[in-house]
């Protein structure tokens, strides 16, 4: 078996434990590893991403709700419209980006090229996000801040679109809004967040199955591997402190954002 198809799937199996210990940077993994390891276009990567972190999240959600961690509420608010949001942006949005965007000198940038450097400049801002040490007003914040329920429908659109272009789910972006607005600990913004990036993130795929021919034999394999990362991910993550590893994956998210940029302008 080629060296890259076996780092993909052990790429597969972290994919899972970063759901699993942080409730997210699935797919920050996901899509540079369908792409650069599996070889496969962009535009199918970032579906198979979404699949995967959709599905993945799906199942490790399963825990969370036995322990009743997930605030119903807010999966319904965020999730209705970040679904709408990420169907139209897959099925509709996408497919208007022309082919070729600009020329730059011997530099062109395509459909494709533009997506990976809009992905990677995301993953960029998440991982300094995640390094910098912040001062812990949530309580504060949660004491004064009503349940915003226009707020979380716009950031559910928002993160949507994000998820829709370059497949991510988002997770980053998510947590924090959940703890600031929807008056959540860190830990209950953690499992609620999983439900929503399952739902968002399986809705978009379906514009994908519209669109695209997926190979289902391969997706599923890959999607298992995951699965069984998030449940390794969830028992280390009793055992593990949550903000220095959130901090060691950001430093680590920044040097694959780096990577992409490099691999893709040069």
């Amino acid at each position: 078996m080629d060296i890259n198809i076996i780092l993909g799937y052990i790429g597969a199996l972290f994919v899972g434990i970063t759901l699993g210990l942080i409730g997210s940077g699935g797919s920050i993994l996901s899509l540079p590893i369908f792409v650069y390891l599996f070889g496969l276009n962009p535009i199918i990567a970032s579906a198979y991403s979404l699949f995967t972190v959709g599905i993945t999240s799906l199942i490790g959600s399963i825990k969370n709700i036995k322990y009743k961690l997930i605030d119903i509420n807010t999966v319904l608010y965020f999730s209705f419209s970040a679904a709408i949001s990420v169907y139209i942006t897959r099925k509709y949005l996408i497919e208007l980006i022309p082919d070729e965007i600009i020329s730059i000198g011997t530099l062109i940038i395509t459909k494709e090229k533009f997506l990976m450097l809009f992905f990677s400049l995301l993953i960029y801002f998440a991982g300094i996000a995640m390094i910098k040490k912040r001062i812990d007003k949530s309580q504060n914040l949660r004491r004064k801040s009503k349940y915003d329920k226009v707020l979380i429908l716009v950031e559910g659109a928002v993160v949507g679109v994000i998820t829709g272009l370059v497949g991510a789910g988002g997770g980053f972006i998510i947590i924090p809004v959940l703890v600031l607005f929807s008056k959540l600990n860190m830990k209950n913004a953690i499992a609620t967040s999983l439900v929503i990036i399952s739902i968002k993130s399986l809705i978009g795929f379906i514009g994908d199955i519209e669109n695209h021919t997926i190979n289902w034999e391969f997706l599923i394999r890959f999607s298992l591997i995951s699965i069984l990362g998030i449940y390794i991910g969830q028992a280390i993550g009793l055992k593990i402190d949550g903000s220095k590893l959130k901090k060691g994956f950001g430093y680590f998210i920044i040097i694959v954002a780096s990577s992409v940029i490099l691999k893709e302008i040069y």
